[in-house]
């Protein structure tokens, strides 16, 4: 078997292994602790064994959703793993369970999503890291985004995914960023990109582009307003992001 993805957190006791489900307390019963508790105030093993249902032969369900938790330590590399993955990760986890376990996960993602504000602005860095984070820190490919946004830099529909793989000027052509802007009636954007490795310092290249798209945006007179680059937080004074408009790396007027 493969090694955990995080070293173990020894958060979750672990119940007895040869109990069934059946077996325990009923205030220790997945379902009936959910029930008697509600879904907000419950642990994290709790809402993981609701979703498996059952456990195997020598684990029961919680005993399972536990060792799911050690084994990933966060519910963020959980939502990292496919399918595929979490076949296997644990004894007990086939098919059915893994495509249940993704599916809630990714509900919750574009839960996070739809909640957003439509009238969404954004007027700082923090406001476009705001709105990819999420989604950036579960990816290990970098992936370009565009922002496209009115003339009082209100958010015009979702963010644009132009690219996945490496950043290069073959990958994100000015032609690819701006058709959808011109779509769109869009007034202004903004660059964002994800650096997996966390830290967001750029690169040569990502310079190099950058200037690029400005000089396309001032042809199709459509304003470049910062490229922001998502990476983890401590590696750029405290903050998971880096604005090459704050830094001064790039002129953007």
């Amino acid at each position: 078997m493969a090694p955990p993805r995080c070293a173990a957190k020894n958060r979750y006791p672990m119940a007895d292994p040869l109990l069934t489900i059946h077996d325990l307390p009923a205030r220790l019963k997945p379902r009936e602790e959910l029930q008697r508790l509600g879904v907000r105030n419950v642990p994290e093993d709790v809402l993981l064994a609701v979703l498996l249902r059952s456990g195997v032969r020598g684990a029961n369900v919680l005993n399972v959703a536990r060792q799911l938790l050690r084994q990933y330590g966060t519910l963020t590399e959980l939502a990292q793993c496919s399918v595929e993955e979490l076949m296997g990760a644990v004894r007990g986890i086939g098919r059915v369970k893994a495509q249940v376990l993704a599916a809630a996960l990714e509900l919750a993602r574009r839960l996070n999503e739809e909640q957003r504000a439509p009238a969404y602005r954004v007027r700082t860095p923090e406001d476009a890291a705001r709105l990819l984070r999420d989604e950036a820190r579960l990816l290990n490919k970098e992936t370009f985004w565009v922002l496209h946004l009115d003339a009082k830099n209100g958010l015009r529909g979702q963010a644009e995914r132009v690219a996945v793989g490496i950043l290069d000027g073959c990958l994100v052509h000015p032609r690819d960023v701006f058709r959808e802007a011109v779509r769109r009636a869009t007034a202004r954007t903004v660059l964002v990109h994800n650096h997996p490795s966390g830290d967001p310092t750029p690169s040569a290249e990502d310079i190099r582009i950058t200037r690029q798209l400005l000089e396309a945006g001032r042809i199709v007179d459509i304003a470049v307003l910062d490229h922001v680059i998502l990476g983890r937080a401590g590696a750029a004074g405290g903050r998971d992001f880096l604005s090459l408009r704050e830094e001064g790396i790039v002129n953007f007027e």
